[in-house]
């Protein structure tokens, strides 16, 4: 049992992350909330290398609260659901805890990074994001957990919006949300399906998030930065840049390209996950530590849904 992997969850993602083991040849069981309930189930996830914590959100901070002594985790996005769950779990041990927010190995982020450093961009001064996909439009939505305000008190909020949220953080420092609307425009169960929020950066640039359950498949986001702008449109990166373009009579011009990647961002999805899975269970086959760093900006990413 000892080199087993334990997953708590048997939801759609939590196939996404056992395929990404059984292709890593990883050993795992899987249990769910029904179940482990029984000695044998918790004595089984207590004995187990790691565990995987992939249940809906409200369940995230009991299963925590009964593995963080014991085992390297793995605990989706995001970590708890209220602010009195999120002061105890500032005080665990962050070596052995990683919270899956997988977008910081996303391209957007490798790209923000490559880009900004090599033509010196400068500061970001605004942003805007937006994640849309149909799932209030399935059938299925009604029954599902993300549709249900006890399970997911912030609906598409704490499920989409906080990886766009904590891909800000990570990078660019959130000062705070100065406003969250949160909209139920599909009428379907009693949570919410489309969120816009508003975020003020440390260096008091602004950002607009959107996410929304209830819109065609989409992802866009722009970046301004003091010297230059960055898109990610569907399925291309582009840089326009230097901000000082200039016309023939020297106006102010729109910059040219001097960056194009074609990309799919939904395979980037994916990829993604592989990315961050596969830092996980590097850092626990080496019995390693986690970075502090990472768990106290996602107690921070966390912390802002709240």
């Amino acid at each position: 049992m000892k080199n087993e992997i334990g997953i708590i969850g048997n939801g759609r993602h939590s196939k996404r992350i056992q395929n990404i083991l059984k292709f890593k040849k990883k050993k795992f069981f899987v249990t769910n909330s029904r179940n482990i309930k029984y000695k044998n189930n918790i004595d089984r996830l207590n004995k187990s290398k790691a565990i995987f914590i992939i249940s809906p959100n409200d369940t995230h901070f009991k299963y925590l609260e009964i593995f963080k002594d014991n085992n390297y985790i793995f605990c989706e996005k995001p970590p708890v659901s209220s602010k009195m769950q999120l002061i105890k779990i500032k005080k665990y041990n962050y070596k052995k805890i990683f919270f899956n927010f997988n977008k910081r190995f996303s391209i957007i982020a490798e790209t923000l990074q490559l880009l900004r450093k090599k033509f010196k961009l400068g500061e970001l001064v605004y942003a805007n994001m937006i994640s849309s996909k149909g799932l209030a439009l399935k059938r299925e939505y009604k029954n599902n957990w993300r549709s249900n305000i006890k399970k997911s008190k912030k609906g598409v909020f704490e499920t989409v919006s906080i990886h766009d949220i904590d891909l800000i953080n990570y990078y660019f420092k959130v000062k705070k949300i100065y406003k969250t609307n949160l909209k139920n425009l599909s009428k379907v169960g009693d949570s919410f399906d489309t969120s816009l929020t508003k975020i003020k950066l440390e260096n008091d640039g602004y950002i607009n998030i959107f996410s929304t359950y209830y819109s065609s498949l989409m992802r866009k986001s722009i970046f301004f930065f003091k010297n230059g702008v960055i898109e990610f449109d569907t399925d291309k990166i582009i840089l326009r840049y230097p901000t000082k373009t200039l016309d023939k009579k020297k106006e102010f011009a729109i910059p040219k390209i001097k960056f194009k990647k074609i990309v799919n961002f939904e395979k980037d999805y994916m990829l993604s996950l592989k990315k961050s899975v596969h830092y996980f269970l590097n850092v626990v086959d080496k019995n390693k530590n986690f970075k502090k760093k990472d768990f106290d900006i996602s107690i921070k990413s966390n912390s802002l849904i709240l």
